[in-house]
């Protein structure tokens, strides 16, 4: 199993990162990597129960993740299950995503994503690649 950690420093205070990576109607602006949009999603990761996205690429392929939210510490973390379904609709390998949000000390936060319990280093590399792309949108968005 592989292991991924993303870091990030914002200026805005911990509460209003927090509900940038909980709310529904933050979620949908900043989740998936840049040019995917979202056509069908069911983000709300303020309390625990299941949650599912459709992300689309341009050309109109679908990719669908589904799970579970497993813990919310309002305003520090957020524990969610993860795991993609295949052009049938199974579901495949689950793993663990973590956000963490924190003081930094300085008025701003600090923010680490903790996406545990891949199935291999190359699925780090590309949830990586995803995670990165998202998160510039996240940047953008708590400007």
């Amino acid at each position: 199993m592989s292991e991924l950690k993303l870091e990030r420093s914002f200026a805005a205070d911990p509460e209003t990162v927090f509900g940038f990576v909980t709310r529904a109607e933050h979620l949908a602006k900043w989740w998936g990597p840049e040019g995917m949009t979202l056509p069908q999603t069911q983000l709300d990761l303020t309390k625990p129960g299941p949650w599912m996205s459709v992300m689309m690429n341009a050309e109109g392929k679908r990719f669908k993740v589904t799970g579970e939210v497993v813990a919310v510490d309002p305003p520090k973390s957020v524990e969610i299950t993860w795991a993609w379904h295949d052009e049938n609709d199974r579901r495949g390998h689950e793993s663990t995503v973590r956000f963490e949000v924190r003081p930094d000390g300085k008025g701003g936060t600090l923010f680490s994503l903790i996406h545990s319990g891949l199935a291999d280093e190359d699925a780090a590399r590309n949830h990586e690649m995803g995670w990165t792309s998202s998160l510039r949108k996240l940047e953008r968005l708590a400007a």
